[in-house]
């Protein structure tokens, strides 16, 4: 059984990784300032300029510790990983489906309504939790339009009507972010989803945490033998992890978006934790993005009941149930594709 181990994520500008017999050192200007046993890690995460040894690469890959390279505000650039683990079987099906129209359809479908089902429950829980009014309202209306959507879902007849669903659904689910913010500030505005670069704090906060979030659900990709790049959903495309971003879809309400206004309405990141820079792309500073990574951390470590199989375990653990579910699946052990549905 996947155990949930710890994710070292290395924010220090000018840090250098290093193997150490059986485990990772970090350096910086050349003193040792952290050891950690290789085999307690289940992924290395590093933002910017910080160097790998080709030894501790090596290692790592050996390991099955996939060590994934973000910008230092949080891009993905690139991942090391190890040989293709599995069983070709599994992955031979995998693309079979990719190519069957109708069984794409179905797998793309159940991950549109994982996500629609979760992001209906986010704007929900917080629209019990508001007070009457506007705010209340909007929540209410919203999730009840994402209500309709999944009708729309279960009919769609082809994948391409499926991802306009999808997009138009998001745009709703979007619209509402600033009735989830319950300490209202000019600061964190927000009026739509941007990338490349973010333009607000919100967006900058939600780009970070959903390439934290790809990074552990590629990884839960790789490790049940499945190949993260051939995806239903998320056409194909050289470099694009597809079926990552697949998986990912029916984690971003609950793991991220919630983690993200859980910061902002707890006042955990403040407004002088952002700065904008010339092209209008909007950045968290250092001190701000060390918040993000242990309040993530954090979050992965709260136990939970998972709704489909019933045990228990760590919220970290997760994207390496639900990849496991769809290679079930896969090899026709369950009928169907169940999706993460919060309860």
């Amino acid at each position: 059984m996947k155990t949930h181990l710890n994710t070292l994520y290395v924010t220090k500008q000018g840090a250098y990784l290093a193997k150490d017999g059986a485990a990772v050192v970090v350096r910086v200007d050349k003193k040792p300032q952290l050891r950690l046993p290789l085999h307690n890690l289940d992924g290395i995460v590093v933002f910017g300029h910080v160097g790998c040894s080709p030894a501790l690469m090596a290692a790592a890959a050996s390991a099955g510790v996939s060590i994934s390279l973000l910008t230092e505000y949080g891009r993905f650039l690139a991942a090391i990983v190890g040989f293709t683990s599995g069983n070709v079987l599994l992955r031979r099906e995998q693309y079979r489906r990719a190519d069957d129209s109708e069984k794409t359809l179905a797998l793309a479908r159940s991950f549109v309504q994982g996500k629609l089902m979760n992001a209906r429950t986010v704007l929900l829980r917080a629209a019990r939790d508001a007070n009457e009014g506007e705010r209340k309202e909007t929540l209410t209306a919203t999730a009840k339009r994402l209500s309709g959507r999944l009708v729309e879902v279960n009919q769609a007849t082809t994948t391409d009507i499926l991802r306009g669903l999808e997009g138009e659904a998001a745009t709703q689910y979007f619209a509402a972010f600033p009735s989830l913010l319950t300490r209202p500030a000019k600061a964190f505005n927000f009026t739509k989803r941007s990338r490349r670069p973010p333009l607000d704090p919100i967006n900058a906060l939600l780009s970070f945490v959903y390439s934290l979030l790809l990074h552990d659900v590629r990884s839960a990709c790789e490790a049940t033998g499945l190949d993260s790049v051939v995806g239903y959903l998320h056409r194909d495309r050289p470099g694009r992890p597809s079926l990552a971003l697949d998986l990912m879809e029916e984690f971003r309400p609950y793991l991220a978006d919630r983690l993200v206004f859980s910061l902002v309405n707890r006042q955990q990141v403040t407004a002088s934790g952002f700065e904008t820079q010339e092209t209008g792309g909007v950045v968290m500073d250092d001190q701000t993005r060390k918040r993000v990574l242990v309040a993530w951390q954090e979050r992965k470590q709260e136990e939970i009941k998972h709704p489909y199989t019933g045990d228990r375990m760590t919220v970290g653990l997760l994207p390496h149930i639900q990849a496991r579910l769809l290679a079930r699946h896969l090899r026709g052990d369950l009928d169907a594709y169940p999706p993460f549905i919060w309860k």
